[in-house]
């Protein structure tokens, strides 16, 4: 069996059998945007029920749903208006855009680090032309990968459709850390769609328009460096590629900790989870590492970052970015909006502090509110310090704004008890794509047996999309009419199952195993008489071992097979 993949055979199959197919083909396609068949519907979703069991059900973590099109108030506080860009360059012959970055990859190590100036003279220097025309290159600029839209008729409001699910989460972190009972930590998922506008989509599903997400967000204290179940990892091994080098070390989690290559628990747990994630899928873990970002490469809101990376028949492609984000979203949006995004931390005992308090001046108040006076004394001064913006405080009362100025109030240093204070809580981020996670299942399931012209689809059983093929020997005899009935009795969404009458035995084996379906269960005529009446043979497919079963214990045994039983323990 050859383990190396051609990539077109493999999105052959896709389009063949059903998994996915180039969007809007009938009127000539757009490049990287793909529509999900009926079986990648499939997997697709089981993907993502293993991803909700693990943060939805063991880390218990909440799911929400937001908007995909944001006013651009949201991107103008994330940083996306100003630093979501790539570079790019026009052939100043035909006009072709390209991604500069791309033009010099065979030049340098990593170039999407690279500044415009720096492209500029990389295409001087190794003679760059248009890979279309041969043209000369034009000056390398930034462009906005955001799509741009108008929210309601005319341009009264920008909007965008998001590059990340993740703003959705922040900009609702109010109302989920009411959900939450005021508490840290606080996790919160979501999953759907993004939209980036790529200069040059290529490799297949690596790099799309348009794409799905499942995206973690974990709001932590920022002085807890600590988590309640890194215990249960910290001596599993993980491959990683620290940014002091190029060498991929392995070494337990709670090493990394311990030599400060990944910054703190909290993020090394994550880094480990996902390793855990991507295995439970079909990963190869001999084929993933964690490659951590360099300095000059991180992202504008991040403190530190790990990409899960696994090797592809395009290299090694990031799937999964595990960030930790530190403050700068929830800090942001708080000054965008002017609305406090904080969590109040209980101390064990009231502590004596120094703090600042906002003191009305009720002689100056007086004459220019009159009766209004008091309630506006009462409002300011449950205001904190950091609520003063520019040397003016705003309030609402009676859903009237005021503005004050230095007139009306001042800011005073007191001594007090206080039971708590008030921090930005920092945040860990996982963040999955989903598209690329399912393209790199199918490559490293994907078996093929050149000298048998036969290929396989070593699919793990709950990501496979068809978990069991029923067949009838023949569709006749009343074999056709027991086979439908064991069909009847084990297919549901949870687990879905093929009736296949069509052809021969073998093959409709070959159209199973090209599928990824781990099982399948034949009717024969032993199953109407004889010595074995009332069985049935069900096959395994990555060892073709077949084993005669009582047709009662059908279901069963599928549910068993499929929560991790072995076959040859039936």
């Amino acid at each position: 069996m050859s383990k190396e993949i051609n990539s077109n055979d493999l999105m052959s199959l896709c389009k063949r059998r059903g998994f996915i197919w180039p969007s809007f083909e009938l009127y000539g396609g757009v490049a990287g945007m793909f529509d999900y068949g009926p079986l990648g519907s499939s997997m697709r979703n089981n993907i993502l029920e293993v991803w909700r069991d693990i943060y939805k059900g063991r880390e218990g973590f909440i799911e929400i749903d937001s908007e995909t099109v944001n006013p651009r108030e949201v991107f103008k506080a994330s940083g996306h208006v100003d630093e979501f860009s790539d570079l790019i360059t026009y052939c100043t012959k035909c006009g072709s855009a390209f991604r500069a970055d791309h033009l010099v990859k065979e030049f340098f190590e990593n170039p999407d680090v690279l500044s415009p100036k720096e492209l500029d003279d990389a295409f001087v220097k190794f003679d760059i032309k248009c890979p279309e025309c041969g043209g000369k290159l034009g000056p390398v600029e930034e462009f906005n990968l955001m799509f741009k839209t108008n929210i309601g008729p005319g341009s009264s409001r920008v909007g965008y459709l998001r590059p990340e699910t993740a703003q959705g989460i922040f900009v609702n972190y109010l109302n989920l850390y009411r959900y939450n009972r005021e508490k840290l930590p606080l996790g919160v998922i979501q999953t759907g769609r993004g939209y980036r506008n790529e200069i040059a989509p290529r490799q297949g599903m690596i790099r799309m328009r348009e794409f799905n997400m499942m995206e973690v967000e974990l709001f932590v204290d920022p002085e807890d460096k600590g988590w309640i179940r890194f215990p249960e990892i910290e001596n599993e091994l993980i491959s990683l590629v620290p940014n002091t080098g190029n060498e991929t070390v392995m070494m337990t989690v709670g090493e990394a900790v311990e030599k400060r290559i990944i910054a703190n628990k909290v993020l090394a747990y994550f880094v480990y989870t996902t390793q855990q994630f991507l295995t439970r899928l079909g990963i190869d873990p001999e084929r993933l590492r964690f490659r951590q970002h360099l300095c000059n490469e991180m992202a504008h809101y991040a403190k530190d970052c790990w990409d899960a990376e696994v090797l592809l028949s395009y290299g090694w492609i990031e799937i999964t970015g595990i960030a930790d984000r530190g403050a700068w979203d929830l800090s942001r949006h708080a000054e965008f909006s002017g609305t406090e995004l904080t969590h109040f931390k209980k101390f064990d005992e009231p502590r004596e502090m120094d703090v600042e308090k906002i003191k009305a001046k009720h002689k100056a108040l007086g004459p220019r509110f009159k009766d209004k006076a008091k309630a506006i004394a009462e409002i300011m001064e449950t205001k904190q310090s950091s609520d003063v913006k520019d040397g003016k405080l705003e309030l609402n009362l009676d859903g009237e704004d005021i503005v004050l100025d230095g007139e009306f109030f001042e800011v005073v240093r007191v001594r007090e008890k206080v039971s708590g204070e008030r921090v930005v809580p920092h945040v860990i981020e996982p963040s999955h794509g989903l598209d690329r996670i399912f393209y790199s299942v199918l490559e490293h399931s994907f078996s093929r047996d050149e000298k048998e012209d036969y290929t396989t689809l070593r699919l793990m059983p709950e990501v496979a999309p068809i978990k069991v093929g029923i067949f009838p020997l023949m569709e006749k005899d009343g074999l056709d009419e027991l086979a439908m009935d064991i069909y009847r009795k084990v297919h549901s969404p949870c687990l879905e199952a093929y009736y296949d009458g069509s052809g021969t035995i073998g093959k409709r084996y070959a159209r199973m195993d090209e599928i990824g379906t781990p099982w399948c269960i034949t009717v024969d005529y032993e199953s109407l008489s004889g010595p074995d009446k009332g069985t049935v043979t069900i096959r395994n497919r990555d060892t073709s071992e077949q084993k005669r079963i009582q047709i009662d214990s059908v279901p069963e045994i599928l549910k068993n097979l499929l929560s991790g039983k072995p076959f040859r323990d039936l």
